[in-house]
C-alpha cells in the first residue's frame, strides 16, 4: 500500500478540495511516467510481446496532454498492473510502476508508487549491487520538475515508510 490514510492536502488537487493545481497535478505525472519508463525494459526483456506497460506509460502521457479522460489512463494502469501478477522481480516491479504512473491522474499521490515500485526494479535487476535502488532514486530526484521537487521531497520522507523505505537508501 503506498497511500497514506491520511491524505496531504497539497497532493489533492483543488476540485477535491486540496491544494494540489492543475499544472502541479500534470508535472506530477509526466515525472511518474518518467519514472516508469526508465524501467520499463526489465519488463520488455521479460515479456517482449505484452504491450500493456508501455500503454499505461503512454496512457499517463496522453491524460497530461488532455487526448484521454483520466477513467481510461486509470484502466491502462490497471491492464500494466495485470501484466505483473505472474511475473516476479524486476519485471514484476517495472510493470507495477507504469501502473502506478497511469493512475497518477486519477490520484496524484501515485506518483511514489510508480517511484517506488521504479527503484524495487532496479533493486531487483541490481544483483549484488547495493547501490542499484540509490542511483534509481538519485535519477528521478533530477528529473523532477523544479515546481514540484520540493512537494515530492517532502512527501518522499512523509510516505517512505510505507513506500518500503526506498527513499532514504
Amino acid at each position: 500500500m503506498i497511500l497514506p490514510e491520511v491524505r496531504d492536502p497539497r497532493m489533492v488537487t483543488t476540485r477535491r478540495g486540496g491544494t494540489l493545481s492543475d499544472d502541479h497535478h500534470r508535472l506530477l505525472a509526466l515525472w511518474a511516467a518518467d519514472c516508469a519508463e526508465h524501467v520499463l525494459d526489465r519488463f520488455e526483456r521479460e515479456q517482449p510481446h505484452d504491450p500493456r506497460p508501455r500503454e499505461a506509460i503512454a496512457a499517463a502521457r496522453a491524460w497530461v496532454r488532455g487526448e484521454v479522460p483520466m477513467m481510461r489512463a486509470r484502466a491502462a494502469g490497471g491492464h500494466a498492473m495485470g501484466a505483473a501478477r505472474s511475473l516476479s522481480g524486476a519485471a514484476r516491479f517495472a510493470a507495477y510502476s507504469a501502473g502506478q504512473a497511469a493512475c497518477v491522474g486519477h490520484v496524484a499521490e501515485h506518483d511514489l508508487g510508480a517511484a517506488a515500485y521504479a527503484i524495487k526494479a532496479a533493486r531487483s535487476a541490481g544483483g549484488d549491487d547495493p547501490d542499484a535502488g540509490r542511483a534509481e532514486r538519485d535519477w528521478q530526484r533530477a528529473r523532477l520538475p523544479e515546481p514540484v521537487r520540493q512537494l515530492v521531497l517532502e512527501d518522499q520522507v512523509r510516505r517512505n515508510r510505507i513506500c518500503w523505505s526506498v527513499f532514504s537508501d
